[in-house]
């Protein structure tokens, strides 16, 4: 069952469905939903098919968000799925300034002479360095990670340090190769939540450490990567990069911070992911979490757990830890 919430701007996209019945992509406009594929010509069979021709589409979308005359299906009621199945996820990790000197000042040598004062302000001017001069951090995720945004999230019975990162995702409308950062979101159709589950034991090799990360194992068992609510158009979001990220586990807040402190903007994100790979419509592109992760707390994720996490006019996702034995 959806939770009435409306998304900024006139209307949001998503993926829906009655209680037995099959997904149809779906216009989000006033608490009510429509579907796309019996209005759109030619019809689209999901989400991905709206963004394919997202230029020529979008003034429609407004059209029809404003006509009364259809068959509207009021949300509550209707099951809301991931708004998107894309064939490529681009996931970033060390991006967010106060969550990256949080966890070097936390891990400096025991003999480090600085004091944590002295260590910050060493760490800040190597981030600010890094923002000028560096690049981002990107590496790949699975599709078949991803999970509903009001789905239950099954922690592996091998998962031993399972923790959240909710994020800010930019979804790719127009494909995208090699295009400069003053381009990059013209390629964007829009934004909308993930929350990028790992486990924290198996990030890196133990049998090999000289391999590094293990993103595989790490971060892609089924329904580690919740996503939605919604796809709200990047017309509608003045500032990507002034947006509250906000995760409450069990009600308690512990990441809130703004989308000011990331390191790299979405635009440096998808510009620098196109320099090697080709965007293509419905893909996904993570920017990062910011600092609040369960290793920061000493308390990761377990069974009947009940993350909220939400972003500033893409809506809210909650979604419930169940460990596997449990789940079985």
């Amino acid at each position: 069952m959806a939770t009435l919430a409306q998304p900024a701007g006139p209307f949001a996209l998503g993926t829906f469905s009655a209680p037995d019945g099959e997904p149809f992509p779906g216009l989000l406009a006033k608490g009510r939903v429509l579907d796309l594929s019996q209005v759109l010509v030619p019809a689209p069979s999901g989400i991905r098919g709206v963004l394919e021709r997202w230029e020529e589409t979008l003034p429609v979308l407004h059209t029809l968000a404003n006509e009364e005359a259809l068959d509207w299906r009021p949300l509550e009621g209707l099951r809301v799925h991931a708004p998107i199945e894309p064939r490529q996820v681009f996931q970033s990790g060390a991006n967010y300034r106060q969550h990256v000197i949080d966890l070097e000042v936390a891990h400096r040598s025991p003999d480090d002479p600085r004091t944590v004062e002295e260590a910050r302000a060493e760490i800040a001017e190597i981030m600010d360095r890094r923002a000028a001069e560096d690049l981002p951090y990107v590496f790949i995720g699975l599709p078949s990670a991803i999970t509903g945004p009001y789905d239950d999230v099954v922690l592996p019975s091998w998962a031993e340090q399972p923790d959240w990162e909710l994020e800010l995702a930019a979804v790719i409308a127009k494909p995208a190769h090699r295009v400069s950062v003053a381009e990059a979101l013209d390629h964007v159709a829009g934004y909308t939540i993930a929350n990028d589950l790992t486990d924290r034991a198996t990030v890196f090799r133990r049998d090999m450490k000289a391999i590094g990360t293990d993103w595989l194992r790490s971060k892609n068992a089924p329904g580690f990567t919740p996503l939605g609510p919604w796809i709200v158009p990047a017309e509608s979001i003045a500032d990507p990069g002034d947006l509250r990220v906000t995760l409450k586990l069990n009600g308690e807040t512990m990441q809130d911070e703004s989308t000011k402190d990331m390191i790299f903007g979405v635009a440096r994100m998808v510009s620098y992911a196109s320099m090697t790979a080709r965007l293509l419509p419905g893909d996904l592109v993570l920017t990062g979490s910011p600092a609040g992760n369960g290793m920061h707390w000493g308390r990761l994720l377990r069974d009947g757990d009940v993350m909220e996490g939400s972003i500033t006019g893409l809506g809210v996702q909650r979604t419930r830890c169940v460990a596997e034995e449990a789940a079985s």
